[in-house]
């Protein structure tokens, strides 16, 4: 694993200015074409929005460095114990445009990007996270080395959405364990309502789920229950990470933890979440 830190190259000579914050992005041209291509749009109005945020967040920033490296060296350590799973992968440690606040990106074997402006700088909050996106680069390998035909895998389908963030909560849960179960959703102390209201409403959120997979595109439901910026049915977004973490767990009840990691190599296996998501 090698950890690729601009943040110094950012503070350095630091200043609330575009120019600054376009010339720290052209340091590091790799990292930042992806987080523009799916994460943050690259546009002078958002940046400017950004530049404007960062003095009242920079002293969270530096704290938030200070703690995510022995964090992530800590988690990974974790894995091994659990799962003898090493990550050889490249992790980035960024100053975004408040998009997203971290993410794997789109590789079998996934880099981890964190964005240090969006996260909590609460030592249990950045090990969920962590955790979490660890968790789906854990899900990845060790379906690998169990000989999934990656080709086959619906990357788009809402269903393996489902599947791959129910698995990395049941990760992230497994190596951070006795927090409040909200923090492993949102990662800070902000999602206590949230999860009341979604305990309180399974079977309607199942059902809803379950009407747009018949009926919406794709994209609509990545956005109405995956992405921060959903949430018009409930008022809630992102509940799609409660149904994928209630329908791993399932699979764990029914199959054992590791056969529900690596259950979506076998054939039937949206044939599985189907029939899940349409019970009763």
């Amino acid at each position: 694993m090698k950890i690729i830190d601009t943040i110094p190259f950012f503070l350095k000579n630091y200043q609330p200015s575009l120019e600054h914050l376009k010339n720290y992005y052209n340091e590091y041209p790799e990292v930042f074409n992806e987080y523009f291509a799916y994460h943050c749009k690259n546009t002078d109005e958002r940046l400017n929005q950004a530049v404007s945020k960062y003095p009242e967040v920079l002293s969270n920033i530096k704290e938030v460095h200070q703690n995510i490296i022995p964090i992530i060296k800590e988690i990974t350590e974790e894995y091994y114990k659990r799962y003898k799973v090493s990550f050889p992968i490249e992790v980035n440690l960024i100053i975004g445009g408040f998009g997203s606040n971290a993410y794997t990106h789109r590789q079998i074997i996934p880099n981890i990007t964190f964005a240090l402006e969006k996260l909590s700088p609460e030592p249990d909050h950045l090990k969920t996270i962590v955790a979490h996106e660890f968790g789906h680069a854990a899900h990845n390998i060790l379906s690998d080395e169990s000989g999934i035909q990656w080709e086959n895998i619906k990357w788009t389908s809402p269903l393996t959405w489902l599947n791959q963030e129910g698995a990395a909560i049941h990760f992230s849960r497994g190596n951070v364990a006795h927090l409040h179960p909200s923090i492993y959703f949102h990662f800070n102390e902000e999602g206590y309502e949230w999860l009341t209201f979604a305990n309180s409403n399974k079977n309607a959120i199942k059902w809803e789920f379950a009407q747009d997979y018949r009926a919406e595109t794709p994209q609509s439901i990545f956005r109405e229950w995956f992405s921060i910026h959903g949430g018009k049915k409930f008022g809630f977004s992102r509940l799609g990470y409660f149904l994928g973490d209630i329908f791993f767990q399932n699979q764990i009840m029914t199959l054992g933890e590791m056969k529900a990691i690596i259950a979506w190599k076998e054939k039937d296996f949206e044939e599985q979440v189907e029939n899940w998501l349409y019970q009763k």
